[in-house]
């Protein structure tokens, strides 16, 4: 009886330990600062260079737009910035997520400053933690000039009266989001002529690593980084995310830098672009057509960078078809 006792007061301080801890997580975090004192100036170079990066490099508007899936690899089909593609149970994340609208109909009443902090550390106006759906561990690693390229950019774009629903984390992660963000730690953007460093910041802007690796509830698993495997499932199956190291069987080791840049740069070509997906078949989540836009140079820097990461060794089934027997079945 007297272990029973002394069992139970340790299990009764655990308890309280525990909901101590939810309670501070909940209450305390996120902490990343205020959102600083920010006024940008929308000049005319800053706005265009914030409309290349967010459509060809950061690809905001891959999930802050409306995409159409009829056709492949889903281009975008209008409601530029506002919203509404979800990450869901489905596809691996834990809850459901939404990307918001980014126009002036819901920024208008966001700070310049409230919006940096939310791109570059993860927190909200309202100071509510934001899930790392939308990269910006990796865009507080960028130029703050670029960042704010970007701001200048969504500030011009037209507002667009769409609300989107509320994101909803699954348990325990309702919690742990709070731990989430983080402060940010700028750099400065190499140079051009340096093209293995600026490949390597193209890259962290672009986030193939997020895609390109396995993942787990949403993040990536360590040691798989650019080695593809990222599942995307949809009714039709399961898409996976090639490897992209330089491995020579399994990865990309036997392309050239002259291959790799057309094989983006084909999407331009009216010939590639956006062909009906049918019935039953499956598409790729992969932004073609605004990755395409993106300078030869840059997409020369990125190949050289991946040419500098270790190759890892890992097949692929890119495409896993659900058969009508399977579908049947389940």
């Amino acid at each position: 009886m007297k272990a029973l006792k002394i069992t139970g007061k340790v299990l009764a301080c655990l308890a309280i330990i525990i909901a101590a801890a939810l309670i501070y997580v909940k209450a305390a975090l996120p902490n990343t600062g205020a959102a600083p004192e920010l006024k940008i100036e929308r000049t005319a170079a800053r706005i265009e260079r914030g409309k290349y990066l967010a459509n060809h490099v950061t690809v905001c508007m891959d999930c802050h737009s409306t995409r159409d899936w009829s056709q492949y690899a889903g281009p975008l089909s209008g409601g530029l910035g506002a919203g509404g593609e979800a990450f869901t149970q489905e596809m691996g994340f834990p809850g459901k997520f939404y990307a918001p609208n980014i126009t002036p109909y819901t920024l208008a009443s966001w700070t310049d400053g409230e919006i940096f902090r939310a791109v570059t550390t993860g927190v909200s106006k309202s100071g509510k933690a934001l899930f790392p759906v939308m990269g910006y561990h990796r865009f507080g690693q960028l130029d703050k000039e670029d960042i704010y390229a970007v701001i200048a950019y969504i500030r011009d774009l037209e507002p667009v009266k769409k609300d989107v629903p509320q994101s909803e984390p699954d348990f325990p992660v309702n919690f742990l989001i709070n731990t989430m963000p983080q402060e940010a730690a700028f750099t400065t953007i190499p140079s051009e002529a340096d093209e293995v460093a600026y490949g390597k910041y193209l890259i962290t802007a672009t986030g193939c690593v997020d895609c390109h690796s396995k993942t787990e509830k949403g993040s990536v698993v360590p040691g798989t980084e650019f080695g593809g495997g990222m599942e995307f499932k949809s009714p039709n199956g399961t898409v996976r995310s090639p490897n992209i190291t330089m491995h020579k069987e399994t990865g990309i080791g036997h392309w050239t830098k002259e291959a790799f840049v057309a094989r983006f740069k084909a999407y331009i070509d009216s010939a590639y672009i956006s062909p009906k997906v049918a019935a039953g078949e499956l598409n790729t989540p992969m932004p073609w057509t605004m990755y395409a836009g993106m300078k030869e140079q840059d997409l020369a820097a990125i190949f050289a960078y991946l040419n500098t990461i270790k190759p890892i060794t890992h097949k692929v089934e890119k495409f896993e078809v659900i058969t009508r027997a399977d579908a049947t079945a389940h």
